[in-house]
């Protein structure tokens, strides 16, 4: 499974931004599909997951603030953000689950600043 990530950039505190990550390889053997952030100096956290089958999952920090979505026949998950601040700035990832292993994407930067 390969993952290729979109949509980060510079944005205001108080923005929004919307980010695209597409697909490719073996997409049968998805279970679900996420994002994670890692900010300079910190842990990788998981954002949000949507699996297959089942609720869609978001971190504590989220706070209603981001929606994940798929289009499946784009083979891509999206991930909605708004009332960014600065502490979500980070490098974001796409993430795969299979029942064998997880897949990352290179990471899409998000700086949230004025």
């Amino acid at each position: 499974v390969q993952l290729q990530a979109s949509g980060g950039g510079l944005v205001q505190p108080g923005g929004s931004l919307r980010l695209s990550c597409v697909a490719s390889g073996d997409i049968s053997s998805i279970n679900g599909l996420g994002w994670y952030r890692q900010a300079p100096g910190k842990q990788r956290r998981m954002v949000a997951h949507m699996p297959n089958r089942g609720d869609k999952i978001y971190g504590d920090f989220v706070r209603g603030r981001f929606t994940i979505s798929r289009d499946n026949a784009k083979n891509t998950v999206y991930l909605e953000m708004s009332s960014l601040g600065p502490e979500d700035s980070a490098v974001y990832f796409c993430n795969a689950l299979t029942y064998v292993r997880a897949f990352w994407g290179l990471g899409t930067l998000v700086t949230v600043s004025s």
